[in-house]
């Protein structure tokens, strides 16, 4: 199975016949604790590769379950949260031949090169903004923007907290007009399906490059 960008889907959509099985690859990231693994296990049909280790100070997604060590409680000193620490993976088959594969990745600043593998050949991204911290995303929009991966904001709400306005999330982050901000229940596979059909039009809209190498 190849991964394919935007360019190998047009070219797949127009061919009765192809010579191999296409996957598009699409990213899933945001800032730790966002609930990167959550969507991806939520989408995926299939029981999702995890590469989940406790890090201490690691705050989980809003309303997630959460795992917690020591006494200090959520967030404080002694606490350990899961966080993804390589990647997540899952799949969606689209069709007989096209294939949408999840990457999940590490929101931490320490597993930042692992960034130029997973972007190569990525079609796009999902970035995650969590209703709290919207801005915890910005080290992970950075790194999309370096690999001119096409993207979309989704703002996680599964806790019940009000989420910030449109024009809040976009005046946080920097957005440009033409970048979709869409709402997202993590927890709920028809809200995080909608929001990778989104991703996906998006990217072959803004006729996403091949990336066969690296950003420098």
């Amino acid at each position: 199975m190849v991964f394919a960008d935007s360019g190998a889907c047009r070219k797949h959509r127009g061919s009765a016949a192809t010579a191999a099985p296409v996957a598009l690859k699409v990213l899933v990231a945001g800032g730790p604790g966002a609930g990167k693994t959550t969507l991806v296990g939520s989408a995926s049909e299939v029981g999702p590769l995890r590469t989940e280790e406790f890090l201490e100070g690691v705050l989980p997604p809003s309303g997630g379950p959460g795992q917690v060590r020591g006494a200090a409680g959520a967030g404080g000193p002694g606490a350990w949260r899961a966080a993804t620490v390589a990647m997540d993976f899952g799949r969606i088959t689209l069709s007989e031949r096209l294939t949408l594969c999840l990457l999940a990745a590490p929101g931490q600043e320490c597993f930042r090169p692992l960034w130029d593998e997973l972007a190569q050949g990525a079609l796009g991204a999902v970035l995650l903004a969590d209703t709290h911290r919207p801005r915890d995303c910005l080290g992970a929009l950075d790194r999309l923007q370096r690999h001119a991966v096409p993207y979309a904001v989704a703002v996680n709400r599964s806790d019940g907290a009000r989420r910030p306005s449109e024009e809040a999330v976009r005046t946080a982050l920097g957005l440009d007009a033409a970048v979709p901000v869409l709402r997202c229940d993590v927890r709920d596979r028809g809200s995080v399906r909608e929001v990778l059909a989104s991703v996906v039009e998006h990217a072959m809209a803004a006729g996403a490059p091949r990336r066969g190498e690296s950003a420098p």
